[in-house]
């Protein structure tokens, strides 16, 4: 017997599903219940490993009707383990992956377990793609509902502001369509609002025209930073939008194509994506090298696909993970103090600081027109404590906190809700600031009881 379900329900509930359902001690639960933050070790009473949303309907009857906890997981990369939980039941859409694109209509319809590498392959071979990270083992599905940002965002904005419509299992199990046409609360709360309306089992986007881009890193010693992040928080906003590059403090991996000097070594850096003319690309990256001299100056010609995918093997899943967030919407010099005082102390080779810009075409939507209120924000800020060995957890959680905790106040107040911990009510309402109050109006109309709250959580208006 399963805990908290009779057998016999576990056995007509997995009649029911042309999925799989897995219990403890069954084959194959050990892995599927794994998350890629190997920080958080769950143990939940069933994972029901869903084909379709017929399949998701029936899960979420049944999580209703026996009073069961229940997560969603469709990549499994939140960083605050939300993905799956203690005792209750994970609807498992990693089986849920097809993808159908309409090259005449730039659109794609993707199901709620695809990756962005599943996402982008498919999408490439049209010469086409939507803003979407920067990791390619991320879910599309998370990613999206928490607002969704990458390479292509001052280009074309968030993947919320490319979302064309999303198909929903809700908390009594019915199926619904969300569009600018039909159920449009609904619509505009799952722009940005998290996994709290119901389970989305696809997603179509807007596609645009992108092959090949320029990009890589420019790398300077640390000893510069302070001139580079002081340069880049005005050049950035200044330049074109086919000019993207996020702002990084790293310690230099020791792989290749990084020069053997310059492993282990602490340095800054910004990470390019250029989607313009290829000739142009060498003049609109060029200020750059003017600022300091580079250690290395990586750029070049790529599929979008490859950028994409450039960061998986740093960031395998099964690390500790442990990170912080905030909107930025300036960088004045006592921040960089700050910033730079931190950098020196980067504890693990994996841990980080970046900065992603956020303006461009993401500024030119209106902060009521989606669930994403900072749009006048420039940068989404997240500061990572990462490491595969458990021993060294403590130090880099340590570390992200005390920077966290410097650099806060010179931030915008809230936090792009896929770069939160568990936090609490008032981290949560600052993601969302004035819009919280219609997230909670829509929530009490379309999940009143709050079965979905294995999230940041949005509670039902009373």
């Amino acid at each position: 017997m399963t805990v908290g379900v009779e057998k016999a329900v576990v056995d007509g509930f997995r009649s029911s599903l042309r999925g799989e359902v897995l219990a403890p001690g069954a084959c194959g639960y050990e892995e599927a219940r794994q998350l890629y933050n190997a920080a958080f070790d769950k143990h939940p009473a069933l994972i029901a490993r869903c084909s379709d949303a017929e399949d998701v309907s029936q899960a979420v009857k049944l999580g209703r009707a026996r009073g069961l906890d229940i997560a969603v997981r469709g990549g499994g990369h939140n960083g605050a383990g939300l993905a799956s939980v203690e005792g209750g039941l994970v609807i498992d859409l990693r089986a849920m992956k097809a993808i159908r694109v309409d090259p005449a209509q730039r659109t794609v319809t993707v199901e709620g377990g695809a990756l962005l590498r599943d996402l982008d392959q498919a999408t490439h071979a049209f010469g086409l793609a939507t803003p979407a990270g920067i990791i390619s083992t991320t879910g599309v599905g998370g990613l999206t509902l928490g607002g969704g940002h990458g390479y292509l965002t001052r280009k074309h904005g968030l993947t919320i502001d490319n979302l064309v419509s999303a198909d929903v299992v809700l908390a009594d199990g019915s199926f619904v369509t969300a569009s600018e046409d039909e159920h449009e609360d609904l619509f505009w709360a799952l722009r940005g609002g998290g996994g709290n309306f119901g389970v989305v089992t696809s997603f179509t986007l807007r596609l645009h025209p992108v092959t090949t881009v320029v990009g890589g890193p420019t790398l300077w010693p640390l000893a510069a930073a302070r001139d580079v992040l002081a340069w880049y928080r005005e050049f950035l906003p200044a330049a074109p939008e086919d000019v993207f590059g996020f702002f990084a403090f790293l310690t230099v991996p020791p792989v290749a194509p990084f020069p053997a000097e310059l492993h282990l070594q602490k340095m800054c850096g910004i990470v390019w994506c250029y989607t313009g003319p290829k000739a142009e690309a060498a003049g609109a990256l060029a200020p750059a090298l003017r600022v300091a001299k580079p250690a290395l100056h990586g750029p070049h010609e790529l599929p979008y696909p490859a950028l994409q995918g450039a960061f998986d093997g740093l960031y395998p899943p099964g690390d500790q993970w442990y990170w912080r967030g905030d909107f930025v919407k300036e960088i004045p010099d006592e921040a960089i103090a700050r910033h730079v005082e931190f950098a020196a102390r980067l504890p693990t080779m994996q841990s980080t600081m970046h900065l992603y810009p956020i303006d461009g075409a993401a500024h030119r939507v209106g902060k009521e027109d989606t669930a994403f209120s900072h749009r006048d924000a420039n940068w989404s800020q997240v500061i990572v404590g990462v490491d595969h060995d458990p021993a060294r957890a403590g130090a880099a959680r340590s570390w992200a906190v005390e920077y966290w905790e410097a650099i806060h106040p010179y931030s915008a107040g809230g936090a792009y809700v896929n770069f939160m911990m568990e936090e609490g009510q008032d981290r949560i309402r600052a993601a969302y600031r004035d819009n919280y109050a219609r997230l909670a109006r829509v929530k009490a109309d379309y999940d009143p009881d709050n079965l979905f709250h294995v999230n940041q959580n949005i509670r039902p208006a009373r």
